[in-house]
């Protein structure tokens, strides 16, 4: 798997998802307000040597995955194996905002990976949701299974916990 095959290629995102790859239409105006938003609120919390990227890969070699999380929180490394990707349990937050043509990746296929790899937290923005759009957040990893921590609907706090400690008002998510 080489990083060169995650990339975005005319406004498109290009991954490896379980070992095929994926191509995603770029997001949606709606989509990158709530991912904006989200970046704003953590970089109050995180320390000074982490950082919160938007187009960096993570690698997930167990599941076959070139990754590229609307937003991830790592720290800083001088000395990376690659200037494309990251390994994936460097990252300490992930953030997936849905969008219509990709809401599945986001809700089965992602979170299987990011917690096979061990990321800490995921964080699920689904306004496309079956029951109205929702913010879940997921930890405490094991295997390649998540367990949900917290969810809300659109319009209600959540708090990430340590070491973020911060609530972000989902009030501030435009809707779908």
């Amino acid at each position: 798997m080489r990083g060169e095959l995650c990339l975005e290629v005319g406004g498109s995102k290009v991954e490896i998802i379980e070992g095929i790859v994926t191509v995603s239409p770029a997001p949606a105006y709606r989509h990158n307000v709530i991912a904006a938003r989200i970046q704003r609120r953590l970089y109050s919390a995180i320390p000074d040597d982490w950082e919160i990227f938007q187009t960096l890969a993570i690698a997930v070699p167990s599941r076959l995955g070139m990754l590229i999380p609307d937003l991830m929180v790592a720290p800083v490394h001088e000395h990376t194996e690659s200037e494309t990707h990251i390994p994936a349990g460097l990252a300490e937050l992930v953030v997936e905002v849905t969008s219509k043509s990709n809401a599945r990746h986001d809700r089965v296929s992602k979170p299987a990976a990011y917690a096979a790899a061990g990321i800490p937290l995921y964080l699920l923005v689904d306004a496309w949701a079956p029951d109205g759009p929702t913010v879940t957040l997921y930890g405490e990893p094991k295997d390649d299974v998540y367990r949900p921590l917290k969810s809300v609907k659109f319009g209600e706090p959540i708090e990430l916990p340590a070491p973020f400690d911060l609530v972000i008002d989902t009030a501030e998510f435009p809707e779908a």
